[in-house]
């Protein structure tokens, strides 16, 4: 009986109309392109736990197409606008947010380490404003390399394309520099700070000069995703990504997270902040789940056979 009682106490309970007497309006703010599925993951996990879009709560979404401006001005619009709590994806969206706002609650979906990045205090008792989820991107660079190599079993020469401006792309950068040191993989890093400079350094790659496009740890690059596919195509050149959707898109392959499942999974976070939870209270949880996906119709048009043994250890193929 005291089992029972006790499941029944931590059980997460259905909204009731007395919960629901205020329509709570959450401030999302992304960097557009694959983070989108971040934002539809959090509104179906708010669906699932029995919130309706509309009548229990609302989105103001903002998409800052990879512009940190256009983050910050949003951030201090929510904040004027004393929204209920700011949704942020990205670390340096959320960066961007705690650098302009005082007083607003924000759940984060990140890739960095939030402790380090100074988003909390620690996982278990974050300590302020901010909590959320910690998706894993930076981590797995030399993971994400290897596999590469793998693919590609003669991989001399990969390039990179990201902000120097941005810690995460620095340090991403670094740990591939040192993966492909063990492989002989030299790293090719083109700098970008905006997307017409992506644009540039995308066209000025020269397919012979290089054997593949690989995805360092950068929400601008990763915002225009389709725009860097397009020119990894136009170019023959296979592509290495962090997330499963870039994939789906025309990406070679991808080693890391589910965004959709990243947002689900913070939309409890959401849900508990809007009916009164603080986000001190609120240990920071982790997505460990990894999955390797494979486009193999990629990979025939640009003129690629991946090795068997290689290609059955994926977790999901395009064919």
């Amino acid at each position: 009986m005291v089992l029972v009682l006790s499941f029944l106490l931590l059980a997460p309970c259905p909204p009731t109309s007395a919960q629901h007497a205020k329509v709570y309006r959450v401030g999302v703010i992304h960097y557009g392109g694959p983070y989108q599925a971040v934002v539809d993951g959090m509104r179906e996990g708010l669906k699932r736990s029995g919130y309706e879009e509309g009548k229990q709560f609302v989105l103001e979404i903002r998409d800052a197409k990879g512009n940190v401006k256009m983050v910050e001005e949003a951030a201090r619009s929510f904040e004027r606008e004393k929204v209920d709590l700011i949704y942020a994806v990205t670390t340096s969206a959320t960066k961007a947010v705690q650098n302009v706002t005082t007083a607003l609650p924000v759940v984060f979906c990140v890739g960095s380490e939030p402790v380090s990045s100074g988003f909390v205090q620690s996982f278990a008792k974050p300590g302020g404003r901010f909590t959320g989820v910690q998706y894993s991107t930076t981590d797995l660079t030399g993971k994400r390399l290897e596999l590469l190599k793998e693919m590609l079993p003669k991989l001399a020469r990969a390039v990179t394309i990201y902000d120097p401006n941005n810690r995460m792309a620095v340090e991403a950068a670094a740990l591939a520099r040192q993966t492909g040191k063990q492989y002989s993989v030299e790293l090719i890093e083109q700098h970008a700070t905006s997307v017409d400079e992506l644009r540039k350094r995308l066209e000025a790659i020269k397919a012979k000069q290089v054997d593949a496009f690989f995805y360092t740890t950068d929400a601008m690059v990763m915002s225009h995703a389709q725009l860097v596919i397009d020119g990894a195509l136009a170019k023959k050149l296979p592509s290495m990504f962090s997330e499963q959707s870039l994939v789906a898109m025309g990406g070679l392959a991808s080693y890391g997270q589910n965004f959709s499942e990243v947002g689900r999974l913070s939309a409890r976070y959401v849900q508990k902040i809007m009916t009164g939870a603080q986000p001190r209270d609120l240990r920071v949880e982790i997505v460990d789940k990894f999955e390797f996906i494979v486009n193999l119709k990629t990979a025939k048009q640009i003129g690629l056979i991946i090795p068997p043994n290689v290609l059955a250890r994926a977790d999901r193929v395009i064919r």
